[in-house]
């Protein structure tokens, strides 16, 4: 752990010249309280870093949130050991086939049609919409519905894993989709708007805010809460289809043992030295003693479950992943196809150059980042890939 100033605590052993800079620019807003923390998985982000997180008095800076609000991660553990999963007649592509069908991928995918299950999730979503959040989610888009139980693009991922004991767990990583994205950036624009009327000299203008009090700000927080909604039902939606798939392909009927399931871009009320704070949470979960969370490497490396330790100097949060040590541009001009194809050896995916710029060498060492954070998690268990299903 370092203390950067009196405003900033980084538990990151690797943090890039860029990265510290935007951080430190954050940490002079007048209304943080006590401190950012930095995670260890900390990089360049819009506004203020990814891997951060950012308490606040009376004010809210929705760039800090993230434009993929309540992004996060869920995972089951089933009943199935590697062995259910090793058919001569069955191959591992055959399931990451049908997953593929199941679940609509890559940015701009959505379903053609909704199963009952997401029928039911987004009447759910409406009626809160309307009658508490007091919008109409088709102001920002009319397919919104469709865009449930869909995986998007980039870093988000479905994966087939196994712990160090052999049994089978399930693991996917989204948000909120279109709409959120939407969400998001009406409000960040909202917001450079309302410090413009103050006449507020920002430091940098993705660090506008919102101020505590004003309609802006509370249409913010309702539109925010709904669309974190929003993405926890969107991996339940795609959990459930995956779950379908695999029973069907095993031919056995799934038992989910434990479910986790953890934003890790979101905002949310919490106490913190002595204040009640809105703490953002960009690229971090929480990770309050005893709180059980999620911390995916790359799509070739292990990912965790952990426990928290309830550290409060890090706001009782931690890690949300590897963190990039490379920009896709940078990747793609670093590593090659065949760099992907060893990387990924042994595991299933689709064999494609579009995943280039997700290879692991272009994250952060995911055991760097766990031994970094040692003080905010304890490790149950370490996942290594069977089967990789990511959108381009």
């Amino acid at each position: 752990m370092e203390q950067i100033n009196n405003r900033l605590i980084s538990y990151a052993s690797i943090l890039e010249d860029q990265t510290r800079h935007q951080a430190v620019q954050t940490a002079t807003m007048p209304f943080i309280h006590p401190h950012i923390a930095l995670m260890p998985d900390a990089h360049l982000g819009k506004g203020s870093t990814v891997g951060s997180v950012i308490p606040t008095l009376g004010a809210i800076m929705p760039a800090a949130v993230g434009v993929d609000i309540g992004c996060g991660m869920i995972a089951v553990k089933t009943q199935f050991n590697q062995n259910d999963f090793r058919w001569s007649d069955r191959p591992l592509n055959k399931l990451r086939e049908s997953i593929e069908n199941a679940i609509p991928t890559s940015a701009g995918k959505y379903n053609t049609d909704l199963t009952s299950t997401a029928l039911s999730r987004t009447d759910i979503l409406h009626h809160k919409a309307i009658e508490s959040a007091e919008f109409d989610p088709e102001e920002y888009s009319a397919n919104w519905r469709l865009q449930l139980g869909t995986l998007g693009g980039g870093n988000h991922f479905i994966e087939i894993t196994v712990d160090e004991d052999d049994q089978v767990w399930l693991f996917l990583h989204s948000g909120s989709r279109g709409v959120g994205n939407r969400i998001a950036n009406k409000h960040i624009k909202v917001a450079i708007k309302q410090c413009e009327k103050r006449w507020i000299d920002l430091p940098n203008p993705d660090l506008a805010y919102l101020v505590e009090g004003d309609p802006e700000f509370w249409r913010y927080i309702r539109e925010m809460r709904w669309a974190q909604e929003f993405a926890w039902f969107n991996r339940e939606e795609m959990m459930d289809r995956l779950i379908e798939c695999v029973s069907a392909y095993v031919g056995v009927a799934t038992e989910v043992l434990e479910t986790i399931n953890c934003h890790h871009n979101y905002t949310t009320v919490e106490r913190h030295f002595g204040k009640q704070v809105w703490l953002s949470r960009k690229g971090a979960i929480d990770a309050t003693a005893g709180k059980m969370g999620l911390i995916p490497g790359s799509m070739g490396t292990a990912s965790y479950v952990v426990e928290g330790l309830g550290d409060p100097v890090s706001l009782n949060s931690s890690p949300h992943g590897a963190g990039r040590n490379f920009s896709r541009k940078k990747a793609r001009e670093t590593f090659t196809h065949a760099d992907l194809r060893e990387a990924m050896r042994g595991i299933e995916y689709r064999d494609s150059d579009a995943f280039i710029d997700e290879i692991p060498g272009a994250y952060k060492d995911i055991d760097v980042v766990m031994a970094d954070s040692v003080r905010l998690v304890k490790i149950k268990h370490k996942l290594r890939q069977m089967l990789n299903v990511k959108g381009d």
